[in-house]
């Protein structure tokens, strides 16, 4: 591979915190060298002339549902790997429940070699923590992890038997594993489609309260507590249950949270007259929470911000609101969507930039996420203030079904490159 350079580019390196001009020396697939300031590339090899534009490392997205194996009219992994590519993904983390499930070292394996075959993105697999999704009988968890699994997970799905759970995090901590599990109370929120309140009760919506999450979320960090294991908040959406979290970090657990960007740029009153696209799990929260967790963004209580990108066709979309498929695609979208903490809510473009990069690569224990020598060339060039209106049906993804189509926002990715590699460039 030949050596490159990229030259008058604003570096956003939210590891060592620099936000200013520069240049990055790219040799092999990796960072060999990053200039800060005015500099020149060597003679001989490619320069790309970034022209202002930002660099920054690419963006990991530990969340993303796809339809391969089983449901393929709904998400290729080669789709999702486009749709990833233009928006400035260069990891995602495939979720476990496919057809069949993510729950053994053979589908792991299949997942990344079929992500590598792709020769787009970087593509990993989190494992199934129970057998089938079923949350009844603890998967192969350390055998998953030898085959490469980031972390284990039921996804969407609860596991409501507390003995299940403490077995798998006691297991979990003797490969140093990372948990991951949605906090709610499987009974108060069973069968929701909304947030409990005033709206949700004029639609005549079955609402799940706020308060079902922070039960299920204390329950979870008891567990946690009692075994030592590395665990990740799911999905968090209520303050309460941000206010829940706070305390279990000031007793010292090792405890980190994901938010939806849906959950950071959406409240409650979005689904309107039951838009369906706004139908999402959990469900939008009010106008409060979203507050509190652009707040928890800012102060840094939550690590990571995903996509949750969770394909749905249109026939499974366009239906009475309490019978459409909950979820929302968000590879493409990801990155002017987070944005928005920036131009709207006023957040460094480093702070919006951390839980989407050196954030869940820290988490997930990857060599990737910043600007420094020995790492991988996955970089992407990006114009913070350019303008875009989503349009869902010029998505790259299978599936359509955005809550952002039609809407104005800030932010183009220019190019993407994986491992030194370009995968994208707009136009």
């Amino acid at each position: 591979m030949t050596a490159l350079a990229f030259v008058n580019a604003r570096l956003l390196d939210p590891t060592s915190d620099y936000d200013g001009p520069g240049a990055v020396l790219v040799e092999d697939g990796r960072i060999v060298d990053v200039a800060r300031g005015a500099s020149n590339a060597p003679d001989g090899i490619e320069v790309i002339d970034a022209s202002g534009l930002c660099l920054s490392p690419g963006l990991i997205d530990i969340r993303v549902r796809t339809g391969e194996p089983g449901a393929e009219p709904k998400e290729t992994l080669k789709s999702a790997a486009l749709a990833a590519a233009a928006g400035g993904v260069t990891t995602f983390v495939v979720q476990p429940d496919t057809d069949p499930a993510v729950d053994d070292p053979a589908m792991v394996d299949f997942i990344q070699r079929r992500g590598a075959a792709l020769n787009l993105v970087n593509i990993r697999a989190a494992g199934a923590a129970t057998k089938g999704l079923g949350g009844e009988r603890m998967a192969e968890i350390g055998l998953m992890a030898e085959a490469g699994a980031l972390y284990f997970t039921d996804g969407d799905r609860v596991i409501a038997n507390s003995r299940t759970l403490m077995r798998v995090m006691s297991y979990a901590t003797a490969f140093n594993a990372l948990i991951a599990c949605r906090p709610a109370d499987p009974w108060l929120a069973e069968g929701a489609v909304a947030a409990s309140g005033e709206l949700a009760t004029r639609l005549g919506l079955s609402g799940a309260p706020a308060v079902a999450e922070r039960i299920g979320l204390e329950r979870d960090l008891a567990l946690v507590e009692q075994t030592g294991v590395r665990f990740l908040v799911d999905q968090i959406s209520t303050e309460g249950a941000l206010e829940t979290l706070a305390r279990a970090r000031a007793r010292g657990l090792e405890v980190a949270a994901s938010v939806s960007i849906n959950h950071l740029c959406f409240n409650e009153l979005d689904i309107g007259h039951y838009r369906t696209f706004f139908r999402l799990d959990p469900p939008l929260r009010a106008e409060s929470d979203r507050q509190a967790l652009v707040e928890a963004v800012r102060d840094g209580l939550i690590d990571v911000i995903t996509s949750a990108h969770t394909p749905a066709p249109a026939e499974d979309k366009r239906r009475p609101f309490a019978e459409a498929a909950p979820g929302a695609v968000g590879l493409e979208t990801l990155l002017p969507a987070a944005l928005t903490l920036h131009h709207e809510h006023g957040l460094d473009l480093l702070d919006v930039l951390r839980p989407l990069t050196s954030g869940p690569a820290a988490l997930l224990g990857l060599n990737a996420g910043s600007l420094t020598p020995g790492a991988p060339a996955d970089l992407i060039l990006f114009d913070p203030a350019a303008p875009v209106v989503i349009d869902a049906d010029a998505l790259r993804s299978k599936s359509k079904n955005t809550p952002f189509d039609g809407r104005r926002l800030q932010g183009r990715v220019q190019a993407s490159y994986v491992g030194g590699r370009r995968v994208f460039v707009h136009g």
